[in-house]
């Protein structure tokens, strides 16, 4: 079969035919690409299904440029919109999840681009013949298309038309964002499509209708899709919609799903009508999506050696003997390892049965918390930059192992039961994961309890500070980062890095190089609470290390990175924050201890 293209007459020929038997106009394109299936009619004019003859009639896509207006001045404009389209085109075809442009032209006074052919459904067919999407498949879809949108945007260009149509899941899986035809340089008042600006109506955000668009427009559209492929419901050919309210022009979604109260969160800010209300980049909601992130309070006193002998009234011993410990098989005493480097002495807990929990001494010092404006793929919310002295203390060698937070979970309830086994990937050396803020802090009182030391979770300064450990660049081992030195997805690289392995699991603690402080996986395996509640920047932030709490906040943060991560979310200085309650396989924990015990 052969398409036409002429646009008034799109006659199916017979395979192999030159030229439409209906019309007489020429089918094959630059002498190579025969259209074999009318595909539809978008913002940048109508669409075909291709093969290309001179490439073993490889699949490829057609798309003809259709000008709104007649006469040679439209025309001439037409093709100055088309061959600004092409080259912006080309230039988003090097991300791998956006189709290719493998050629652009001109024929029989039509225009037309030559794209590379996704096999597979596109988002809405996958709806049709699965049902509605969960709340993971569609963290995954975020997950995967947030950081194609922020390559968009960082190309200065908006998509303007996100909806399911225009998602395609390719044969292996992959997420393809495809169709710019009505997409905008943010540089440029000029738009692909005389007549065209608003994208399709049940997506585009209100600004859009008004001429205006932001990156933050996409998220909007992003979050509508979102929320139709989470309810199956869909504006209705005479404008009703069930999802939105138009009396009081509000979204209400809500209420034909369940969801956690973090994806509701991020769902909900991405659909503000306010632009500014929204998430300022698709790396901010990759951020509150996957650095899920957390906070709370703790004044630091001035550290000095905490006391190794336990409290008259919970010995350490005893308890760990009457819960955790076999028969015949007392704790060991506690181990002292000195530290010549640090002005106190670094120590090992014993937490029975081999199981020991070391804590580095960390001098104290001054230094300059966030990072710099010209630090490559930053973030508004590290700045200002601010200087922050801290007292010395004692931080976990490693983040909280399985091993580790087994024994513990065993001891006395405080406030909440431990589920001894919560991580997804098992492993004694592997750091326990899947654990909420909440349960970090029973995790501290009870091993407080139990040794007399105040253990709880480091400040958000405590954290960085012991990070950079005297660097200020924006990795502890330097300016950039790979895979031999921590665990994230390597798919992903920082700042134009070379790609490496995504292990798409937690590894051993201990597994890569530690900071001068001798401190282990401060970058990427799996993110790392703090006492701190989440707050937007750095405005009115503490200079003396202590936790900045908000009583009203129902967010904490995280910091470090994941085995999930991207590159630039496991830097020294970038921050995330979640519900205090989330649980999630990114998410863990190390412990610290003030000098002074009290």
């Amino acid at each position: 079969m052969s398409q036409c293209l002429n646009p008034d007459c799109l006659y199916e020929n017979p395979q192999g035919t030159s030229f439409c038997q209906r019309c007489g106009n020429k089918i094959i394109l630059d002498d190579r690409y025969l259209p074999v299936k009318f595909i539809g009619e978008g913002g940048f004019g109508r669409t075909f299904q291709a093969v290309d003859v001179k490439r073993l009639n490889t699949p490829c896509v057609i798309k003809q440029f259709l000008p709104q207006q007649a006469g040679s001045s439209s025309l001439q404009k037409a093709t100055e919109l088309f061959q600004q389209e092409a080259k912006r085109l080309q230039e988003l075809g090097k991300h791998p999840q956006i189709p290719d442009l493998l050629a652009f032209f001109s024929q029989d006074s039509r225009l037309y681009l030559i794209q590379e052919f996704i096999d597979g459904q596109n988002l809405l067919e996958e709806l049709d013949t699965q049902g509605k999407f969960n709340e993971s498949q569609i963290k995954n879809i975020l997950t995967e298309l947030l950081p194609v949108l922020q390559f968009i945007h960082d190309n200065k260009v908006i998509h303007r038309d996100i909806k399911p149509e225009n998602i395609i899941r390719s044969k292996n899986g992959k997420l393809f964002l495809i169709d710019f035809g009505v997409s905008k340089e943010t540089s440029s008042s000029i738009v692909t499509k005389i007549g065209t600006i608003t994208g399709t109506p049940g997506y585009a955000p209100p600004e859009q209708f008004r001429g205006m668009v932001y990156p933050s427009s996409d998220l909007y559209s992003l979050a509508v899709t979102c929320v139709r492929l989470l309810t199956g419901l869909f504006q209705k050919s005479d404008g009703s919609d069930q999802l939105f309210d138009t009396i009081n022009m509000e979204w209400q979604w809500q209420k034909y799903v369940s969801l956690s109260q973090e994806l509701t969160d991020i769902l909900e800010t991405m659909l503000q009508d306010i632009p500014k209300k929204r998430y300022h980049s698709a790396t901010e909601v990759l951020a509150a999506l996957k650095n899920p992130i957390p906070r709370k309070t703790v004044v630091i006193p001035n550290p000095q050696p905490p006391q190794t002998q336990p409290s008259p009234n919970n010995p350490f011993k005893q308890i760990l003997q009457q819960f955790i410990s076999p028969p015949n098989n007392p704790p060991q005493p506690t181990i002292i390892k000195p530290q010549p480097s640090n002005a106190h002495t670094s120590f090992t807990e014993d937490l029975g049965n081999g199981v020991l929990l070391e804590m580095i001494a960390i001098r104290g010092g001054s230094f300059l918390m966030g990072s710099p404006e010209n630090e490559p793929e930053r973030l508004s919310s590290e700045s200002p930059q601010h200087r922050v002295t801290i007292q010395p203390f004692y931080m976990g060698k490693f983040t909280v192992t399985q091993a580790q937070w087994e024994r513990v979970a065993v001891l006395p309830k405080i406030q909440q039961d431990l589920n001894p086994n919560p991580s997804r990937f098992s492993g004694k050396n592997r750091p326990v994961e899947a654990v909420s803020w909440l349960d970090a802090q029973e995790f501290c009182a009870r091993l407080s309890k139990a040794t007399g030391k105040k253990y709880r979770l480091p400040s958000e300064a405590e954290w960085e500070y012991a990070c950079r450990a005297g660097t200020n660049t924006p990795f502890y081992f330097g300016d950039n980062i790979t895979n031999d030195l921590a665990n994230y997805n390597g798919n992903y690289p920082y700042n134009s890095g070379a790609k490496g392995k995504y292990r798409q699991q937690t590894t051993d603690v201990g597994s890569f190089p530690p900071n001068s402080f001798g401190l282990y996986d401060m970058h990427g395996n799996v993110w790392e609470w703090c006492e701190d509640d989440w707050h937007e920047n750095y405005i009115n932030a503490p200079v003396n290390g202590s936790a900045w709490i908000n009583q009203s906040s129902k967010y904490n943060l995280l910091r470090g990175g994941s085995w999930i991560s991207n590159a630039r979310d496991c830097r020294s200085a970038n921050r995330g924050s979640g519900a205090r309650d989330f649980r999630d396989d990114t998410l863990g924990f190390r412990v610290v201890v003030s000098s002074r015990t009290q």
